[in-house]
């Protein structure tokens, strides 16, 4: 729609005369100071705003990830009476539409040892036909094999835990459990011996530094379990519809059971994580409002100053609109123009995550990302469009 004296909105005039003012003389550099000020905020604001939003997903991706590849959706423990009948079971689970493996395992906790150091473990005995459905290890061997594990009394064992212990695959490692066989003088720890078949590396700091995979029918006997597990996991081909399963899973087993799910295993650290990913972006949201008050005050200072400009352009014919548009048009530059820099600066951030932080890592010679901290070897960022487009949409 044309004004009545025929100038049309954002018209090469309007956007001349805003982009002139973005360019101040000597005697308006102060204005023009306050332009580069919040020009480098929104930049910086959304650039931040997306890293940190893409690293708090990969975060949260990534630690799902290892988690639920290694541990069940879903974990079935016994009700009433052991779980003796654990192969029909399980069997009769890995029949159910939508099961992609029911693995029976035993569970119990260890030390241990080699002639350098020691530590604590969690020894899980399972079958190998199970940990082959495994990719999160069977994928990541990366020293033997696990050919033959069923047959051996040979273990699996992470790679931080063989670093800790400085042994690697072929060598010997010492587990102790503290209830081994009972004598008449009691129960007295149990101590063996076992061959490294094979050293896996997740990338999860907590499950490569503590983690023991042992055949199913030597942890029976090593744990006093014979003929018994001490659960059943279950992985589904969906986690986040972990419930529709429950039903099917209850009634597959045939037997009382009691049903416990990822959801309720981790309750506590994923809601941790996601309260902290709130918080972290309404405290960088803050940024971006902080620049955007600036590019008001900028706006404000400069119509002040323009006055005598204003004036003239009205006495020879500019209406009120294309007078608005000419400062709508100011400011609205700077944050478009700042957001996309920041848009691009974001993405190359994020796709270099990992280099970034080495070379950060190398310069100020810290670990600047801790695996025992942080559980992940790596630093890890995943954008989400939907959040990366709003970010940008609410900038400008």
């Amino acid at each position: 729609m044309t004004d009545p004296n025929g100038t049309r909105p954002f018209s090469p005039f309007e956007w001349m005369l805003s982009l002139r003012y973005l360019r101040a003389r000597r005697k308006e550099g102060f204005i023009s100071v306050i332009a580069g000020f919040s020009f480098l905020g929104i930049m910086l604001g959304v650039a931040t705003l997306i890293i940190v939003m893409a690293v708090m997903n990969g975060f949260r991706t990534e630690l799902l990830d290892k988690i639920l590849g290694l541990n069940g959706h879903l974990l079935i423990q016994p009700l009433e009476k052991p779980l003796t009948d654990w192969e029909e079971v399980a069997k009769r689970i890995n029949d159910v539409k939508g099961i992609k493996l029911a693995a029976p395992i035993v569970e119990g906790q260890a030390l241990a040892s080699s002639p350098f150091n020691a530590g604590g473990v969690l020894v899980r005995g399972i079958r190998l036909m199970d940990l082959e459905k495994l990719p999160s290890v069977i994928n990541n061997i990366k020293q033997g094999s696990l050919g033959g594990f069923d047959d051996g009394q040979g273990v699996a064992i992470g790679r931080r835990l063989a670093d800790q212990l400085s042994l690697r695959s072929g060598d010997n490692i010492t587990l102790v459990a503290p209830r081994g066989a009972v004598t008449p003088m009691g129960t007295t720890p149990r101590i063996k011996v076992y061959k490294i078949a094979a050293v896996f590396e997740i990338g999860m700091s907590e499950y490569d530094n503590a983690m023991v995979f042992m055949p199913l029918k030597e942890a029976q006997a090593y744990f006093n379990r014979a003929g018994d597990v001490t659960a059943i996991e279950v992985y589904t081909d969906n986690p986040d519809r972990v419930d529709r399963y429950r039903k099917a899973v209850q009634d597959a087993a045939q037997r009382p059971i009691f049903l416990i799910d990822w959801r309720q295993r981790n309750a506590t650290f994923f809601n941790a994580l996601q309260v902290e990913r709130n918080v972290m972006f309404l405290i960088l949201t803050l940024i971006v409002l902080v620049a955007a008050l600036n590019i008001v005050s900028g706006l404000i200072m400069l119509v002040k100053d323009k006055g005598q400009d204003v004036a003239i352009l009205r006495t020879m014919g500019a209406t009120q609109g294309a007078i608005m548009r000419v400062f709508l048009i100011t400011g609205a530059s700077i944050g478009v123009v700042g957001t996309i820099i920041g848009f691009l600066l974001g993405v190359v951030v994020c796709a270099n995550i990992e280099s970034i932080r080495q070379f950060l890592s190398w310069m100020t010679s810290t670990e600047l990302f801790s695996p025992e901290l942080y559980f992940l070897s790596r630093l890890p960022a995943n954008m989400d469009t939907a959040e990366t487009s709003a970010v940008n949409s609410g900038s400008r």
